[in-house]
């Protein structure tokens, strides 16, 4: 490996077929563009259907997101391949401090905004704690987070926002309803009858589907709201973004800086997820990847956009292909910045109609809390010693019930208190374990 700071990514002009294109190689621009391509298609679902649950910008989270790739790549050094879409942990917080009821622009933004920009400082310095201590920062992190405390903790995130993805789906009507729920049979079937990058993109192409059927039922056969695409003929193509300015409270902070915490064990997953695929120990690079996700979601703060993390559907698309090349999520980057200046795209996506999302955030926040379960199932987590089952019940019910707790100025919500319960009761019973008689 090279002594630089960036790698020289040797060219693969002609790779073999299944060949591993490894993080300090490239393909040929050419293949390197489609390669960019297929990561924006594969981030692309995710990333504007969290701005548009929490009533921000898709526009400016796109953006945000091709920014914070750029942020990220530059303090890695482009050693770890990534790519920086919306965190859903965000968006019990966001809800939460902003009373979102849904339909349209959150019209206390800034509120949230500010304690985004907190929470990504304090994710920083964590970052920054982790350099300092080297190497031994990951046996800290594992040891204070182990499997069964980011299972729960994961698993807490989607029960938390549970009560919202179902009023979501209910909507105004019987036919809402019907909608979420054909919107919900749409991705699982994409999910469970197609193949290839078609199954990879389940939410992107089941929004679609969902939104071809809604389109049919109510502007073509009039059985509800039609959807107006006037918004989008009106629209420019090229133009700013909508952009936002903070707003700075201690008890929305309070609620929103303890995501740091998850974003922290997404971070660290996806970087022990790439070394495994790579064969390359990435964790020198694990400091500087907590302070990239952390100043790329400070600076999407900033300006209006969405907390980042780093993606588990990139990880996928990098799994199928074997193209690990870095290089590759600049070009992603690139992208993704073009399509935050067209209004004509914003305008595109704000035409989904609400049961459409309803159903889909019945599937995403599902989805969210079984990721909890697959960890505890991966890592074979022993229910059967007691101290794992009491962690993960007792983070479960805190999260899932919205245990909050004031703290003078702050207000330390279910997600919140359910994170730093998980951490701190693991700690407490670690040296204590039980099995039931």
């Amino acid at each position: 490996m090279s002594d630089s700071y960036f790698p020289r990514w040797r060219v693969v002009a002609d790779p073999a077929p299944g060949a591993v294109i490894a993080p300090d190689e490239r393909l040929s621009w050419s293949k390197n563009a489609a390669m960019g391509a297929q990561h924006v298609v594969a981030m692309f679902g995710s990333t504007v259907l969290a701005p548009l649950l929490m009533g921000f910008d898709p526009n400016v989270a796109i953006l945000m997101s091709g920014i914070g790739t750029l942020i990220f790549f530059l303090f890695v050094g482009g050693r770890v391949p990534s790519y920086l879409g919306s965190s859903f942990a965000f968006i019990g917080g966001v809800v939460a401090v902003t009373g979102y009821a849904g339909g349209g622009p959150n019209a206390n933004i800034g509120v949230a905004l500010g304690a985004i920009i907190a929470c990504g400082l304090v994710y920083a310095l964590i970052g920054v704690g982790v350099c300092a201590a080297g190497r031994r920062a990951a046996g800290w992190i594992e040891a204070l987070m182990p499997p069964v405390v980011t299972g729960a903790v994961v698993a807490v995130i989607g029960l938390n926002l549970a009560p919202i993805a179902a009023k979501g789906a209910m909507g105004q009507g019987t036919f809402d309803a019907v909608m979420a729920l054909v919107t919900i049979v749409c991705v699982g079937g994409i999910a469970v009858f197609t193949r290839g990058m078609v199954q990879r993109l389940l939410i992107l192409v089941g929004l679609i589907l969902a939104c071809v059927v809604y389109a049919i039922c109510a502007n073509g056969l009039g059985l509800g709201k039609p959807i107006d695409f006037s918004g989008v003929a009106a629209a420019a193509w090229l133009g700013l973004p909508h952009f936002s300015a903070p707003v700075f409270q201690a008890d929305a902070m309070g609620l929103i800086v303890p995501v740091a915490i998850i974003l922290v064990a997404e971070n660290l997953g996806h970087v022990k997820a790439v070394s495994a695929m790579t064969g390359r120990d990435m964790d020198r690079y694990l400091g500087r990847a907590f302070i990239g996700d952390g100043v790329a979601t400070m600076v999407s703060g900033a300006v209006g956009g969405t907390g980042v993390t780093t993606y588990a559907e990139n990880i996928g698309v990098m799994a199928v292909t074997r193209i690990y090349s870095s290089i590759v999520f600049v070009i992603a980057a690139l992208i993704a910045i073009a399509l935050g200046f067209s209004p004509k795209f914003g305008a595109l996506i704000q035409t989904i109609p609400g049961p459409v999302l309803g159903g889909m955030s019945v599937v995403v926040f599902g989805l969210i809390a079984i990721a909890g379960a697959r960890i505890w199932v991966v890592n074979r987590v022993d229910f059967s010693d007691n101290r794992n089952l009491i962690v993960a019940a007792v983070t479960l019910v805190l999260g899932a019930g919205d245990f909050t707790l004031k703290l003078g100025g702050f207000l330390l919500g279910g997600i919140g208190t359910a994170t730093f319960g998980a951490i701190i009761l693991y700690a407490l019973l670690r040296g204590g374990a039980r099995r039931p008689e």
